[in-house]
Order: structure tokens, then C-alpha cells, then sequence
């Protein structure tokens, strides 16, 4: 049978209802909210003359929490243009629309009752074969089916989103033992592909996998602490990225969460447990005094921590006080930074005696058992668990990837003689040997299941660059880039200078890369695995030139730059940029000239080069330009004027996009470019659009002039930054790169319309940059940015 979801209904308008109906709008599914039908008037409703059987009476709950998705952050829609999408509407004049959807996802209240009186609405008016699924956070999923019809059960299983929907990776899928195997196939699929979730198969337990294990986590973490005599600030000093998880660490990230959705989680385990896990899941008097004060965190204003003008203060568990807040100090976490690698600098943190190395050992310890006594019973293997853990909660590595990463022997070792009870299956592994639940061969990945390796299956629209590599080797590498053999005779280039930033060594392996591609592969594909796709050119290496008067090489290296982007625009094989993550000036120029871009759906990408006292030296004006020339429908008329204006406030307010969907409404892609569905097919999608544009006889663009504004354009281009500058928006110095901004994007002083070549146009530009960056100002916003990581405005 061929499945598709074409028009989806979420019943529960709620943060997390209205979430995932926005997340599904983000995918382009036109998706139906349905919520309660209020049963007094408000204030506003009664002054304008409604009554209770008004439309506009009835959908305000799904209405209003509609339009609160406009004002979220994070924005949970990709583009406020998804909005079109969705349509309000309420449970008793609605539900028999359902007969027209797909796919209906149940997000009431979590109370087993009240859904399953939901769930028989939805069997009444629902149309056979459409899924059904409840996103409960830990209520069995089996206990819901009970009554429905037969064809209700095949099509229900539980689909857990994490929040928020946009941005949280993980999608726990959670069959019943009446779901259809084919259903729970293609929801799995459906995740992955058009949802971009991580998808992971669950069992029906308490809080199933990811929740199960954080929550026991986190607990444990305020067990230890209490115990130790840690404070709230010292935990989360040394339970973030220090040891590869978030930087909200332990108290930061219950803060965000809510002290109430957290004590609901926990409650849910304690509840259906019993013994020494039943006491790990009940609550600590102090947190139970804090529920009582109304003291949930963000929401709330107050909770672990509280701020006070600019000062953050952490909440004494003793006390109830707020007081200072504290970082914990040890030998372990200074010898741990010196460390390359999060497993070496885990070993130097868990082995130590010290403070810190104390309180990890015993928060990791637990957990590590913890995880292993739920195989089989929350998960059928490993792989699973890790997925959940890394997609649900951002921890860099699972509990089973983290045990490997400290030694499992010698940490096995190690909690015997604490007298901890190790899982019977982890002594048997240990025992006969085996002493990873990992290991690579041939570049490939297994894992140990029940005495055996078994491999890690993988979509294979996934890519692993660092197994690639071990695979096929390296064409040739220096100490900013490599150019790998992608398969299918498609090569790519990455990007692996500290932060991705562009400089000389990178440039030449662009050359490098154009050449080889030219004489033996298809196309090229300039991507990478990093945390960003680029932070752009740099920085420190250009203002350290700069001050040291060798302007004639920082003059070469942009030159270089320039001719780099050239290469990538008319070579005579297709080159696709896939940018994703933090994609910014010189990152920004590198995709502008290429043939096809192939954007991850979060993609934060734009000319940022103002915010340092700059304006793009690459070709990133010229470039924007033509995209925005090149973006105007066959037959309308040409406004320059207006063209240059949109292409200079871009640029002058260093405009960034909030996801890829947008960086097409800015223009920075067009219509021919793509925004993967999962970014974790990036290169994969990449790569199919190099072997397409291949296949159809891909020739580079045709070298063709430019029409500028000119001189006039240059005084209509001033004109609006003159009025700010009057107006005290922007400083003097501000008004300074404006001028050589305005400058470039007209063209200089020639006649309004003059054609002119690309060229002369990278010449303009390059002699406004070398003129920007020898500015006294200008060093000063770059050093700054360099040291603070934020702009300077002076």
C-alpha cells in the first residue's frame, strides 16, 4: 500500500499541540488545531457583541494559541508564512473533519480518561486507514486502544515529540501489539524523512526511553549534590559541555523545562516502579517546598535560578535562599581542558579523587547501570538508547558511547570494588573478553547485542564523513580542508579549521578541489560535519596582518578569495554548496556563487560583515545582487534602485535567516535552490543534486554585465543611512562603512543603468574592504568580536 500524509489534524492547542502542528506546517502539511470550546465570554468578546455560539467564541483557545506561534522563541515556525497552513478550530463543531486528514495526533491533557473519550470521538468520525497517535509523554499507549474498532488499532501507535518540535531531534515511536507492522514502517520512514526526526523504536514502559533515563539522571545529579554538599552553581559548572552535554547543564536546563512538567515526568515512573528505583524518583523535599511556592523556573521567573538585573543568583537548597552563584574549582577540570577529545578529557574528570572527579564518577555511574538494566525492557538494543539520550536530551554521547569512551574494564572494575551491582549481562560481556559495546571495522559500525557485533543500520541517505574517510582514504587534505571521494564519482570538499573559519589554506584547496573535480568527477559538493557549516573569513588572522602593516598580504589573500568564488561559479562542473547551521559572511560567500544550494532546514545564513567594521570582500555584494536581479519574474520591469536598496539594507543590518526556508525569502537562496527535510541528509541531497544537474548536461552560467544604479543610486543609498545617522540610530563610524557599502552595490559614479562586469565590480569591493579594515574603529570592532564574541558599536 502506498501511504501519504497529506493534510494532518493536532487535537490539543496547547504549547506542545500548537508546536507540532507548526513543526508539520514547517514541512508544508496543511494540518487542522483543534482545542476545547470556551464556555464564558472574555472581556474583549463581550464589548464587540459575540455570544458563546460564535465561530470566533468557539476556536479562541486554538486562535489564540495560534497566534502566539508568531511571537515564541525559538520561533517555531521556519517562515511566519507557514502560518497559512493552519486553521483553528474546536472539538465539538470539528470533528468530523477528521473524516478529510491523514494523520491525527492526539495532545490533551495527560489524563488516560479524557484521551480515550478523545479517541472515541476520533474512531466515530475518523476515515479508515488514516493514522492515529498520541504524543503522551508517558501514559501507555496500549491502554488507549481498548474499545476502539479494529482498524482504529492497526493505524494507533504513540509518536512522542520533544520540546520544541522544530528543533528537538528525537521522534520516539511507540507501537502497541495491535499496531500494523506496515504503519509502524512507514511512520518510522515518515519521521525521518519528511519530518526530519530522529526516530527511535520505544516500548510501551514508563516515560519510554529518553524521559526514563534523563529523568533517573537528573534526579540522581540532585541526590549527590545534596549529599556532597555541592551547590546548584558548582553542578552545573561541571554537567555541561564540560563533560558533552548542554550548556543548560542539570538545573539551568530544569529551569527551562518547569519544575512541574519535570515533577508530572517523574511522578509517571514513581508511580509504576518500585524498591531502590522508586526512591530515585521521589522528589527531594526542597524541590517539593519549591512546587509548593510556585517556583517552576523560566515560566515562572524564579526557580533553581533567579535573576536579578544583571546578576544570576542560585537558590540554596537549605535555605531557600538565593544567593551568589558559584562555580566549582578542581585540578581534574583544569587538566581536562588540556585534553583533546571528549573521551580523554572524561577519563581525566571520572578517574580523579578531587571535588569534581567525586561528583561525576557517582552522577555517571548510576546511570550507566541504570541504562543497561532497561536493555530489553525500554529498547531491544544499545543503539536505540544512545539515539534517544544524544536526540532527546543534546547529550554528545549515550551511556553506552560514554562507557566506552571511560574504559568499560577498568570502570567495571572500579564499581566492583564500590560493591555497585552491575547488570548480569555487562559482567557476562566484560568476562568473556569483550570490553566495548562498540567498535569500527572497515569503517562501518557495530554494536554488541546478547554475545555478538551486530551492525549498525543506518539510513542511507546518512552520511558519515568521519567513517567515510576510513573507508576511502583522503584525495589530498592541509590544515584547513580535505577533498574526500563521495561515491558515485561526486567529490567533496570540508571545511575542518578551528570554527570553520576561511583562510589561505582553505582557499587553495578550493583551487585544488575545482581542478580535480574538472578533470575527474562529476561535481563537487562543499559541506561539512562540523558544529557549522562557516563563521566566516579569518578574523584574527586578518587583524593580525593588519597590524602588523602587511596590508599588501591581507590585499593578496582576499584577492585569492575572490578569484576562489569565481572558480566555484564558472566551473565547468557543478558545485553545491550545503550550508547548514551557522553559515555567515565568508561561509555565506562561498555558497552565493555556487551552481545549486542545499540548505539544512536550520540554517542561519547571511553578510555579517558590518558587525566588525567590514563589508563582504569575497564577492558577497556583487553576488547578492545578481541573486536578487535573478530572482525577479520573466517580463516585470527592472527596478534597479530598488534591487540595490533591499541588497544594502541586507547587508548594512547584517540580516541573518532564521532557518533555510527563510534564507529563501531573503534571497540568499532561490527558487532553484533546496532546504533538505532532515539535516542529516544534507549531503546526501547535496550529492543527488550534483549527479541531477550531471545528468542533464550541467554547462556554468554565461559571463554576462551587470547593471548598476550608479552615481544616483549611491545618493539615494546614503540618503536612508544619512537620516539614521541624524537620528542617532547609527555612529559615526557606522556612517563610514554605509558610504563604502553604498559605494560597491551602485557600482561607483557612473550612469544610472551602466553594465558593467563582474570584475570591476570584486575590485570595487576588495578596495572598500582593504580601506575599511586599516580603520582604527574597525580593528576595534574586530578585536572585540574576536575576544567577547559579540559586536562592538563605536
Amino acid at each position: 500500500m502506498v501511504r501519504n500524509i497529506r493534510k494532518a489534524a493536532v487535537l490539543g492547542s496547547g504549547i506542545m499541540g500548537a508546536g507540532i502542528a507548526a513543526h508539520l506546517a514547517n514541512v508544508g502539511i496543511p494540518t487542522l488545531l483543534l482545542d476545547i470550546v470556551p464556555r464564558e465570554l472574555t472581556e474583549a468578546e463581550k464589548q464587540k457583541g459575540l455570544t458563546l455560539e460564535d465561530s470566533l467564541v468557539r476556536n479562541r483557545i486554538s486562535t489564540t494559541n495560534l497566534q502566539k506561534l508568531l511571537k515564541q522563541k525559538p520561533a517555531p515556525l521556519a517562515a511566519k508564512k507557514n502560518m497559512v497552513l493552519l486553521e483553528a478550530g474546536n472539538f465539538e463543531d470539528d470533528m468530523k473533519r477528521l473524516a478529510d486528514v491523514d494523520w491525527i495526533i492526539e495532545v490533551v491533557v495527560e489524563n488516560l480518561e479524557i484521551k480515550k473519550q478523545i479517541f472515541a470521538q476520533v474512531d466515530q468520525y475518523r476515515k479508515n486507514g488514516s493514522i492515529v497517535s498520541s504524543n503522551t509523554s508517558g501514559i501507555s499507549v496500549e491502554a488507549m486502544v481498548e474499545g476502539r474498532s479494529e482498524d482504529f488499532k492497526k493505524h494507533f501507535l504513540g509518536t512522542h515529540f520533544f520540546n520544541p518540535p522544530r528543533y528537538l531531534k528525537l521522534l520516539e515511536v511507540i507501537p502497541t501489539q495491535y499496531t500494523d507492522s506496515e504503519v509502524l514502517s512507514f511512520m518510522k520512514t515518515f519521521g525521518e524523512d519528511v519530518l526530519g526526526k530522529g526516530v527511535v523504536e520505544a516500548k510501551d514502559t514508563p516515560n519510554f526511553i529518553a524521559n526514563r533515563i534523563g529523568t533517573y539522571g537528573l534526579l540522581i545529579t540532585v541526590q549527590e549534590m545534596l549529599k556532597g554538599g555541592y551547590s546548584v552553581g558548582e553542578v552545573d559548572s561541571v554537567t555541561g559541555p564540560l563533560i558533552g552535554r548542554p550548556s543548560s547543564a542539570t538545573f539551568r536546563t530544569l529551569d527551562v523545562v518547569g519544575l512541574d512538567t519535570f515533577a508530572h515526568v517523574a511522578k509517571n515512573v514513581y508511580d509504576q516502579v518500585e524498591g531502590d528505583e522508586q526512591k530515585v524518583f521521589e522528589l527531594p523535599a526542597f524541590i517539593s517546598s519549591m512546587l509548593v511556592n510556585g517556583w517552576y523556573g523560566a515560566k515562572s521567573g524564579q526557580g533553581f535560578f533567579l535573576k536579578k538585573g544583571k546578576e544570576i543568583l542560585e537558590l540554596n537548597p537549605e535555605t531557600l535562599e538565593y544567593e551568589a552563584r558559584k562555580k566549582l574549582k578542581a585540578p581534574s577540570i583544569e587538566l581536562s581542558k588540556q585534553e583533546k577529545g571528549l573521551a580523554n578529557k572524561l577519563r581525566t574528570l571520572l578517574y580523579s579523587k578531587d571535588r569534581a572527579g567525586t561528583l561525576l564518577w557517582d552522577i555517571t555511574v548510576p546511570t550507566l547501570i541504570y541504562s543497561a538494566e532497561l536493555l530489553g525492557n525500554i529498547a531491544d538494543d544499545i543503539v536505540a538508547i544512545d539515539q534517544a539520550m544524544k536526540w532527546g536530551f543534546g547529550w554528545e554521547q549515550g551511556p553506552f558511547e560514554l562507557w566506552d569512551a571511560i574504559d568499560v574494564a577498568k570502570s567495571v572494575d572500579r564499581m566492583k570494588q564500590e560493591g555497585r551491582q552491575i547488570p548480569e549481562w555487562v559482567e557476562r560481556m566484560v568476562a568473556s573478553g569483550v570490553t566495548s559495546f562498540y567498535k569500527e571495522e572497515e569503517g562501518n559500525l557495530y554494536y554488541y547485542s546478547y554475545g555478538e557485533y551486530k551492525l549498525v543500520k543506518e539510513n542511507s541517505k546518512v552520511i558519515n564523513l568521519k567513517r567515510l574517510k576510513k573507508q576511502k582514504g583522503v584525495i589530498k587534505k592541509n590544515s584547513g580542508a580535505s577533498l574526500i571521494d563521495l561515491g558515485d564519482d561526486v567529490a567533496l570538499l570540508e571545511f575542518h579549521s578551528p570554527n570553520n573559519a576561511i583562510g589561505l589554506d582553505i582557499v587553495q584547496m578550493i583551487n585544488f578541489a575545482i581542478d580535480e573535480v574538472e578533470k575527474n568527477y562529476k561535481g563537487l559538493v562543499i559541506g561539512n560535519q562540523g558544529k557549522n557549516f562557516c563563521v566566516g573569513a579569518n578574523l584574527a588572522m586578518i587583524l593580525m596582518e593588519v597590524q602588523d602593516d602587511n596590508i599588501y598580504e591581507v590585499e593578496m589573500v582576499v584577492r585569492h578569495f575572490q578569484q576562489a568564488m569565481m572558480r566555484i561559479k564558472y566551473s565547468a562542473k557543478p558545485v553545491v554548496a550545503a550550508p547548514f547551521g551557522m553559515t555567515l559572511g565568508g561561509g555565506t560567500e562561498v555558497c552565493l556563487p555556487a551552481a545549486r544550494i542545499q540548505a539544512s532546514p536550520e540554517t542561519y545564513m547571511g553578510l555579517v560583515e558590518t558587525g566588525v567594521g567590514l563589508i563582504p570582500g569575497g564577492g558577497g555584494n556583487k553576488e547578492l545582487y545578481i541573486k536578487y536581479l535573478e530572482s525577479l519574474p520573466n517580463g516585470v520591469q527592472v527596478d534597479l534602485q530598488q534591487v540595490a536598496n533591499k541588497v544594502f539594507e541586507s547587508i548594512a543590518m547584517a540580516n541573518v535567516s532564521t532557518s533555510g526556508q527563510e534564507a529563501r525569502g531573503n534571497n540568499v537562496l532561490n527558487n532553484q535552490d533546496a532546504v533538505s527535510l532532515n539535516g542529516d541528509h544534507l549531503l546526501y541531497d547535496a550529492k543527488q543534486v550534483v549527479l541531477a544537474l550531471d545528468k542533464q548536461g550541467y554547462k556554468p552560467p554565461v559571463r554576462k554585465k551587470i547593471p548598476v544604479v550608479g552615481e544616483t543610486g549611491y545618493a539615494t543609498l546614503l540618503l536612508g543611512a544619512q537620516t539614521m545617522k541624524l537620528s542617532g540610530f547609527i555612529s559615526e563610524h557606522d556612517m563610514k562603512i554605509a558610504e563604502k557599502l553604498a559605494y560597491v552595490i551602485a557600482g561607483g559614479r557612473v550612469p544610472y543603468g551602466t553594465e558593467v562586469d563582474e570584475q570591476y565590480l570584486l575590485d570595487l569591493e576588495r578596495e572598500a574592504f582593504i580601506s575599511l579594515v586599516q580603520q582604527p574603529k574597525s580593528q576595534a570592532r574586530m578585536q572585540h568580536m574576536l575576544v567577547k564574541g559579540k559586536p562592538l558599536r563605536n
